[in-house]
């Protein structure tokens, strides 16, 4: 069953509208973050209460996406400012680069046996639960493979086999 109509207006008991404000807030939240996953949009949120809080959601870099919006609306800001900005987001985004190739050096170095002393039991079981798969993956691989190979050579003698019978035919028949 659903919900009726609710009319537009400032809500004057203030406990209700710190209550309303929580649960519309999270549900706006909840909102820009499926958008930005479902839709492969770039987001920005910014959200400040009635008490001055500050509340906000950016799925890329929020500064670049303001500098972004920025220059779409034709916003003036100084060059100095847009290069100070610009340094920023290239930094930020060197940061968040460099951050990820550790991590995926770190990954490389676990799957291969190397620096686990870092890991604790969960993280070492779900290692050793990848490994499990790539193994299985990997046999499984193998065994098409090889099962290919073997009907390839298993053709290659019934035709080799036929060529000699012909020959040999061929032979008798000519002496």
């Amino acid at each position: 069953m659903g919900r009726g109509k609710v009319e537009l207006k400032r809500i004057e008991n203030q406990t209700n509208r710190q209550v309303t404000f929580s649960k519309r807030r999270s549900g706006l939240l909840k909102k820009a973050f499926e958008l930005s996953i479902l839709c492969d949009a770039e987001v920005a949120l910014l959200l400040f209460s009635p008490s001055g809080k500050y509340y906000q959601f950016a799925s890329h870099d929020i500064d670049r996406t303001i500098l972004r919006y920025k220059n779409e609306v034709g916003l003036s800001t100084t060059n100095d400012d847009q290069g100070l900005r610009a340094m920023e987001v290239w930094r930020t985004q060197i940061d968040d680069m460099t951050r990820t190739i550790d991590e995926l050096e770190a990954r490389e170095k676990h799957l291969a046996g190397e620096d686990l002393s870092t890991l604790g039991m969960k993280e070492l079981k779900q290692l050793e639960r990848q490994l499990r798969i790539g193994a299985v993956r990997i046999r499984s691989k193998k065994r098409r493979i090889v099962s290919e190979h073997i009907n390839w050579l298993k053709r290659r003698v019934r035709l080799l086999l036929y060529e000699g019978y012909i020959f040999r035919r061929r032979k008798k028949t000519v002496f």
